[in-house]
């Protein structure tokens, strides 16, 4: 059990004193700040199960409630990178970069600048999750690919990368264990939406993929897990902080999620907008409803490409990552990272008719006029409740459940016209998710005001002095 050395008096030796879980518990508590060698306690127990799940649920409310200070925050980071294995991607001999999203409606984004970035030459050792509250889980998605396995030995995920550039995957239990399980009981215990503990948690498993560099991307608007803006702008900062201070280069952008991200939202019918996009397909009546998905992914990709010394400047890594969208570069790299990984690319030959879900049904417009509003989380919950999302961890998923959306925010709608299609497991479960779209989309006479794609940017030059600013 760790201990601290005490001195009691000047010719008295050194002491070790015991560290009880119950102690941490209340100095945090009480709004008290925990030393390096108290996380690492907190960490350890988390990842051996030495300490109950009560009792870490009972600290992480604690934690949610206080706050975390600049140092714990960086002390459990670093804690949960080191709480097991590690991936080292030097042997590639390629500059290993990753890009991560604090969490969104229909966020696919990751499908698209995997492939790219690889087909720019980069290493994408990306480590996802699962879905968590309201928002979709890579993971979930890429499972309802027939075959495609996410979890991987380090062994097995070096091969992949070796071999295809780009590897998607779960952590494994050796990878970052502690985060395991405290991931599973932020979401169980009502503790997600706190900066500290979201930066830990992404970090962590970001770090421990040895990455030479890294692009964040912070949702901001109603979909967004911090939806106040300045609590974006902080977890950006704060983010970028942390993982230069342990070495990697970062960039964060904040990115709006006031809106679904593309026209999907779900598991598979996602992949399906993803591939699409990969090959380059922008029919004209879709035109606007995937633009932002797009243009964001190049975006995203370009950064990447840019941090990964492969472009001199963020626009040129653009250029670059379009060319390999436009060329099929990427989608060379996405369907070789899926067969490498057990899945069934034939799928993709006829997506429509592997799409079987157990029931359909049509929101139509309930007036006319502007698409004004979207209450981002509650569509996020919709969509959950199709059954594409899980209400506790462990809990299965329907690959075929979820959203697509006709009709985006600032579209002209007319009474009696579709604006989503929902798909269920099941049609006893359709009531919910329709009467939960219908209080989240606010039809109004007048079109809403435009809101950037990307509204900031932080980097290791201005996020130190975000944060000494930043009132907490």
């Amino acid at each position: 059990m760790p201990r601290h050395s005490m001195q009691i008096g000047k010719n008295t030796a050194p002491i070790e004193a015991t560290i009880h879980t119950i102690d941490l518990i209340r100095k945090k508590r009480d709004g008290g700040s925990l030393d390096p060698h108290e996380i690492g306690f907190l960490v350890a127990g988390a990842a051996s199960g030495s300490i109950s799940l009560e009792q870490l649920s009972a600290w992480l409310m604690a934690a949610f409630l206080r706050g975390l200070s600049l140092d714990e925050t960086r002390s459990l980071t670093l804690a949960m990178r080191d709480s097991g294995e590690k991936f080292d991607p030097s042997r590639l001999g390629k500059t290993a970069v990753d890009k991560h999203s604090t969490g969104g409606v229909g966020d696919k984004t990751s499908f698209l600048v995997a492939p790219i970035a690889a087909a720019c030459g980069l290493a994408v050792p990306m480590i996802s999750g699962r879905a968590l509250g309201h928002t979709g889980g890579t993971l979930d998605k890429l499972e309802s690919i027939p075959g495609y396995r996410t979890v991987l030995t380090l062994s097995e995920f070096e091969t992949v990368l070796a071999r295809c550039g780009a590897s998607i995957v779960s952590q494994t239990p050796a990878l970052v264990p502690a985060d395991r399980v405290l991931y599973a009981l932020r979401d169980r215990t009502g503790t997600v939406e706190n900066p500290g503990l979201i930066c830990a948690s992404i970090l962590s498993k970001k770090l421990a993929a040895g990455l030479d560099a890294l692009v964040l991307d912070v949702k901001t608007g109603s979909g967004a897990f911090l939806r106040k803006r300045e609590d974006a702008e902080y977890l950006a900062a704060l983010m970028v902080a942390t993982a230069e201070a342990a070495g990697t280069r970062t960039v964060a952008l904040l990115t709006d999620m006031g809106q679904p991200l593309g026209r999907t939202a779900g598991n598979w019918i996602e992949l399906i907008e993803s591939v699409e996009l990969l090959r380059n397909q922008r029919p004209a009546e879709s035109s606007g409803r995937n633009s932002d998905l797009r243009e964001l992914s190049l975006i995203l990709a370009g950064w990447m490409i840019h941090l990964g010394g492969k472009a001199a400047t963020p626009d040129q890594g653009r250029q670059f990552a379009e060319a390999a969208l436009v060329d099929g570069s990427a989608l060379a790299v996405f369907f070789k990272m899926i067969e490498a990984q057990g899945g069934d690319i034939r799928v993709f030959s006829d997506p429509a008719s592997f799409h079987k879900p157990g029931a359909t049904q049509v929101l139509i417009a309930w007036d006319s006029g502007f698409i004004a509003d979207m209450d981002t989380t509650k569509i996020g919950w919709a969509v959950q409740r199709t059954g594409a999302g899980r209400e506790k961890a462990g809990e299965p998923v329907d690959p075929h459940a979820g959203i697509e959306f006709h009709a985006r925010r600032g579209a002209h709608v007319e009474k009696g016209q579709p604006i989503a299609t929902l798909y269920a497991t099941t049609q006893a479960m359709l009531p919910e998710p329709i009467e939960l779209l219908k209080q989240a989309i606010v039809i109004a006479n007048e079109p809403p005001a435009p809101i950037e794609l990307v509204s900031r940017i932080f980097t290791r030059e201005n996020a130190e002095a975000h944060l000494s600013d930043a009132v907490r």
